[in-house]
């Protein structure tokens, strides 16, 4: 029991002194940081060409402008050509 309370006070005078949490001892540079983030992008959407009406649309997916899929008509459009 007193290893206990000896072991709370002792993070209360961590939490204090404010050594609770590591801090870096020095700066990085502005190279460091630009080659840390040089994978920090977003990657284009691979879009392909729907085969009917040659619009761009995702892949293995149903086009939103005409409704085909594999050459037939799966989804009822408004322009269904």
């Amino acid at each position: 029991m007193v290893a206990l309370v000896d072991a709370l006070d002792l993070r209360r005078e961590d939490d204090r002194k404010g050594t609770a949490m590591p801090n870096p001892k020095r700066r990085h540079s502005k190279q460091r940081t630009a080659k840390r983030r040089s994978h920090d992008f977003l990657t284009p959407t691979g879009l392909s060409e729907c085969p009917n009406c040659h619009e761009r649309k995702l892949p293995h997916r149903v086009c939103k402008k005409c409704g085909t899929y594999k050459g037939r008509e799966v989804v009822a459009t408004a322009q269904a050509s």
